[in-house]
């Protein structure tokens, strides 16, 4: 431990970690992952951003993530350690800012057209990013994920981290965000450089 984090933890504050992943998937059989993002999106404007239906969302998502492990490409993760919840919130919403501005990463949340064709092109990549704010140590989060072990547990940890009831704030972005959206190899190396392959 830091000697800044001993001297924090000895005058009794609170520990904040913030963490973002990025996880990219390839492979034409990734589409029914968009549906579940879709509807983890659509709960969660529903509940007016409910934490425990965003938590309930986000064990989907993560669950849905490591069934469909054969097809991670690349993954990478940044994130902070804070000892105030002000400051902690701030990086929330600078990291929610720049994912929100990511390539075609905003969801379609209306109903669908009954005059659309059923037909879509089915999206080759897709890119999710989760970032969640708790309390405490997180170990499995409080490092780097690039690589196919430590996301498997990086993942794992975040649906722990719901279960105890230590999750203060959850945005799940991904690229495409639409049904009929794709993502292209050059749209993906451009829009996401930090991306490590696995």
């Amino acid at each position: 431990m830091a000697i800044g984090d001993r001297f924090n933890k000895m005058f009794g504050k609170t520990r904040f970690v913030v963490s973002r992943l990025f996880l990219h998937l390839a492979g034409s059989e990734v589409a029914p992952l968009l549906g579940i993002l879709n509807r983890v999106a659509r709960d969660a404007v529903e509940a007016n951003g409910d934490l425990e239906v965003m938590g309930e969302g986000l064990v989907n998502l993560c669950q849905g993530l490591l069934q469909y492990d054969t097809y991670w490409q690349s993954a990478c993760n940044e994130g902070d350690v804070l000892w105030s919840e002000e400051e902690a919130g701030d990086y929330v919403n600078e990291l929610f800012t720049d994912a929100a501005g990511r390539y075609l990463s905003e969801p379609d949340l209306g109903q669908p057209d009954p005059d659309e064709p059923l037909t879509l092109p089915v999206t080759y990549n897709l890119v999710v990013m989760i970032t969640i704010a708790c309390e405490g140590e997180v170990p499995d989060l409080e490092t780097d994920l690039a690589s196919f072990e430590a996301m498997e547990a990086g993942l794992k940890a975040i649906v722990n981290l719901h279960y105890q009831g230590s999750l203060r704030a959850i945005q799940i972005h991904f690229s495409p965000a639409r049904f009929g959206d794709e993502l292209t190899d050059e749209q993906l190396l451009q829009n996401f450089p930090e991306l490590v392959p696995l």
